[in-house]
């Protein structure tokens, strides 16, 4: 009796509406519902013994496919419909997005394209302008008073370069003196010290070394600031005004090309598309002269302050080197003290462990 009643609940159909809910279940018991919606067939508890550890039967364990029964369950397609559709609106929201990405993509091509032709065009108008001139074919936009500024400050800057050069020689072999004057020092103490016959006289000659080195150092010291200065003036504040000068030769270029190239399209003929082509190079042209305009102002303010600059500096350090040196050959301990301390010149404290402005150089 047990047996028929469970073969019969193993086989019993359940029956499934068009939308995928069961007769008997209630509309709101959704997880039930889908599990009765893709149930599929079990074994048929009549015809397997169930044992431990598997399913027992001759084929080892094995349940042939046809000895298999279970629950009719038909086939409901809109459920599967419901299943691989995707939300309402996602569709759209990808399609948009996928449109959006491809709109930034090619916006960043074409401007990315846009830039490249304009540098071309460019660096072809400029270098057909820079063999014109060099050959003598094309004219070009010439300040004399400012290209004689030019000439002049760029001459300027060899020159004190190579006072850079000597200046930075000079205190090389001075440290070399300074070091041997110190090592002679030390000899004349110590045979001070051992030779009680000479005493007096390597004592002596002991405190002349180490006066002269002491008053080495404080000349080193004069000069190294002298240096220092001068290095500053010439490889940043002249450097400054001879970048903007090469930004103001580029724009000059430029300018001459781009108004050639008006200037020729001037001269032909003056149907529709070449008036068209006109009205751009006057306004690339108009772009260009503003810019060389601009850069030539700047050059001519930077050039002013800096022969400004030039003098103050030059003056105080010119006045140092030379006070510095004509105390120290004089002799003058005194005046060259003083002159350290007129121009705030630093000297490496005694004892200091620190690397001092001797050992940077």
């Amino acid at each position: 009796m047990a047996d028929s009643i469970m073969s019969k609940a193993a086989t019993m159909e359940i029956p499934i509406n068009s939308n995928g809910d069961t007769g008997t279940l209630p509309e709101d018991d959704s997880l039930e519902q889908d599990l009765q919606q893709v149930m599929v067939s079990g074994p048929n508890l009549n015809e397997t013994s169930i044992v431990s550890g598997g399913y027992g039967g001759p084929a080892g364990g094995i349940i042939p496919t046809s000895s298999i029964k279970g629950p009719a369950v038909r086939f409901n397609p809109e459920y599967l419909d419901r299943r691989r559709a995707p939300a309402p609106g996602s569709g759209s929201s990808n399609h948009n997005l996928s449109n959006s990405t491809e709109e930034v993509s090619r916006g960043v091509a074409v401007e990315k394209l846009d830039s490249v032709k304009k540098w071309g065009i460019n660096t072809y108008k400029c270098t057909k302008q820079m063999f014109s001139e060099r050959f003598g074919r094309g004219s070009r936009t010439v300040d004399l008073e400012l290209e004689a500024q030019i000439d002049l400050l760029r001459d300027t800057k060899s020159k004190y370069e190579n006072i850079l050069r000597l200046a930075t020689a000079l205190i090389t072999h001075f440290q070399s003196m300074v070091e041997t004057q110190q090592a002679l020092g030390d000899t004349f103490t110590d045979l001070s010290q051992k030779s009680p016959e000479l005493q007096d006289e390597f004592g002596y000659n002991a405190e002349t070394q180490k006066l002269l080195c002491k008053n080495g150092e404080a000349l080193l010291g004069a000069i190294s600031f002298f240096v220092s200065s001068i290095d500053t003036l010439v490889n940043k504040t002249m450097d400054d005004t001879l970048m903007t000068i090469r930004h103001y030769e580029n724009a000059r270029l430029e300018f001459d090309a781009y108004r050639s190239d008006m200037e020729e399209l001037s001269l032909g003929p003056r149907d529709a598309a070449t008036m068209v082509r006109i009205d751009m190079a006057q306004h690339d042209y108009q772009i260009h002269r503003d810019k060389f305009e601009r850069l030539r102002s700047d050059v001519t303010i930077k050039l002013k302050f800096l022969e400004e600059n030039k003098v103050k500096v030059m003056h105080k350090q010119l006045l140092l080197f030379h006070n510095a040196i004509s105390a120290y050959f004089a002799g003058n301990q005194q005046q060259l003290e003083q002159t350290l301390i007129q121009f705030n010149v630093k000297l490496k404290p005694p004892g200091s462990d620190k690397p001092s402005w001797l050992e940077e150089q």
